[in-house]
């Protein structure tokens, strides 16, 4: 307590099912997953809101694919700030008003026309406008309380509750919490990771960057390479990404491997984008943020009742748009599973399960991202890159050929976002197929067990996941067969006897048995398959505990 404060104690004691420090898109997302299966939780958050410091613009395909599952994805559309026919190109240029070098059209999956492996395409649009249809969803949720202005201060536990100390930073206000869980999605700097002992080992600093956001009126008229969500710009001054983030001539600029004492005014970051484009215009700068690139990994994801999500447990460079959208997907996977074992139909293995699954999905993802960020204007530039001169010309060619040949694994990465499975979680029951290794060359759907279920749109134009449960669902791909209605008969009789929840679809789409490989397929609440067969097994009962938990 500092000195002076007044410490005010209310000795109400709230009680909730769920804490979840941490309202960024993380905590919001777990926040949806439990409040839409009606268990109770409290987010709180230090600030005033959540987003300070918008880095993240890429709300890639499978979050879109929850938002959707969410009934939410339409607002996020709603909420482009230039519409979602805005070209999604990316564009490598030596500056804004120098020469073009390459260009990737419609990159990461933004391109909204319809796809046969995805239900909802992704969309480039600020993280805090994200934020804030996330927060709207969760606020509407009954038993979903979301607090701003009040930190986490200390925690204790036992076998049954965790008690948390909260204090309010506007009034002083300190309260006591008493939950049968607390998730640490406090970010980078998490304090929950403190208090459990969890250690981030791995590689640090491998960049140090500042994200610039600024007012910049006339810049997208001022040079001629067209529109885009992205612009590296490489060259000896000041090489980064620069681009639009919102209505109202708002742009984003991250210079990259600044050195480690460069603190910047606003006017030497007006002067640095200046330079960096080479067009001379009135910059406004809006906020400073420097952040360093590495790649760290926690070495538990939890004690007792105690997890971590998000940054708390994972960091990497930020090429290709992963991080946010692996938080959000950490808290889907979380969510389930403690709403699942709330309810009682979780067996005692299923929150295990959470650090078991999503541990190699990071250590796959980040090395990804290293590699990605292996390759940035630093290292595509030469001397005389930029001179108007034939040997110019030729470099900037050859810098072409690389561009193009190295960097097409970060922008056209559907392989990375669809292609990670769980094949080998306990809560999979292998069939014997193999998984093809974890983004391959390209994407291929595979409906193998612990893959990501395959996706198909239906006659009607509706998705295949419109017609999944929140629970489990029992995907029928031969809905002619003789014994169809028997082997519902038989599922549905086990999920009974266990209080399982299962929903069966049976829609009538002739592609699904061979996209499946398989008459009957088992889907888990987060659309991964955990089963498949050519019919319900006899020991129906024991395959439903086993991918519960049990």
């Amino acid at each position: 307590m500092e000195p002076g404060e007044n410490l005010m104690i209310d000795n109400k004691v709230l009680e909730t099912k769920v804490l979840i420090v941490g309202a960024g898109p993380t905590g919001l997302a777990l926040a949806i997953e439990l409040g839409g299966r009606s268990i109770p939780c409290v987010v709180i958050e230090r600030n005033d809101r959540a987003g300070y410091a918008p880095r993240a613009k890429t709300t890639n395909v499978r979050t879109r694919e929850h938002l959707r599952r969410w009934g939410i994805a339409d607002r996020l559309a709603e909420a482009s700030p230039f519409g979602l026919d805005y070209p999604s190109h990316v564009l490598f240029v030596t500056r804004l008003s120098g020469h073009r070098l390459a260009k990737f059209d419609h990159v990461l999956n933004c391109n909204p026309e319809k796809n046969a492996h995805y239900s909802e395409h992704a969309q480039w649009i600020p993280q805090y406008l994200l934020e804030e249809v996330l927060r709207s969803h969760a606020q509407s949720l009954p038993g979903v309380e979301v607090r701003f202005s009040t930190e986490y201060e200390s925690l204790s536990q036992d076998d049954d509750q965790v008690h948390a100390q909260i204090r309010n930073l506007v009034t002083g206000v300190r309260e006591e919490i008493r939950c049968e869980y607390l998730v640490g999605a406090d970010g980078a700097r998490s304090a929950v990771r403190d208090v459990i002992g969890a250690k981030m080992s791995g590689s640090y600093g491998l960049s140090r960057n500042y994200n610039i956001v600024f007012r910049a009126p006339g810049l997208a008229e001022a040079h001629a390479h067209g529109p885009a969500i992205m612009y590296w710009q490489v060259n000896a001054d000041t090489p980064g990404v620069i681009g639009p983030m919102d209505v109202g001539d708002k742009w984003f600029f991250m210079p990259s491997n600044v050195p480690k004492d460069l603190k910047l005014t606003n006017l030497e970051a007006a002067d640095l984008i200046r330079k960096a484009t080479g067009i001379d215009l009135p910059y406004e700068v809006l906020s400073t943020d420097e952040w360093v690139a590495s790649r760290l990994i926690a070495d538990k994801y939890r004690d007792r009742r105690i997890f971590l999500a998000g940054d708390a447990c994972h960091l990497h460079p930020p090429m290709g748009g992963y991080g946010m959208n692996m938080g959000i997907a950490d808290g889907v996977d979380l969510g389930w599973k403690m709403a699942a074992t709330l309810q009682g139909w979780g067996g005692s293995s299923l929150m295990d399960s959470y650090e078991a699954e999503r541990r190699p999905v990071h250590n796959f993802v980040m090395d990804e991202a290293v590699a990605n960020h292996s390759l940035i204007g630093t290292q595509v530039f030469q001397p005389g890159l930029e001179d108007l001169t034939a040997e110019g010309a030729q470099l900037r060619d050859e810098a072409s050929q690389h561009i193009q040949l190295t960097k097409a694994r970060e922008f056209l990465n559907l392989r990375v976002v669809l292609g990670y499975h769980y094949g080998e979680s306990s809560l999979v029951v292998s069939d014997g197929s193999a998984i093809a290794p974890q983004g391959g060359e390209q994407y291929v759907p595979s409906a193998s067990p612990g893959c990501v279920a395959p996706h198909a749109w239906m006659e009607d134009g509706s998705s295949l996941y419109d017609g999944f449960g929140q629970g489990f669902t029992l995907l029928v791909t031969d809905w002619k067969a003789d014994d169809v209605d028997l082997n519902i008969r038989q599922a549905t009789h086990d999920a009974t006897k266990t209080k399982i929840p299962l929903t069966v679809s049976s829609p009538e789409n002739s592609t699904l048995a061979e996209l499946y490989s398989a008459r009957y397929v088992l889907i888990r609440p987060d659309q991964h398959v955990a089963w498949r067969g050519d019919s319900w097994p006899d020991n129906g009962q024991q395959l439903l505990e086993r991918v519960s938990g049990h």
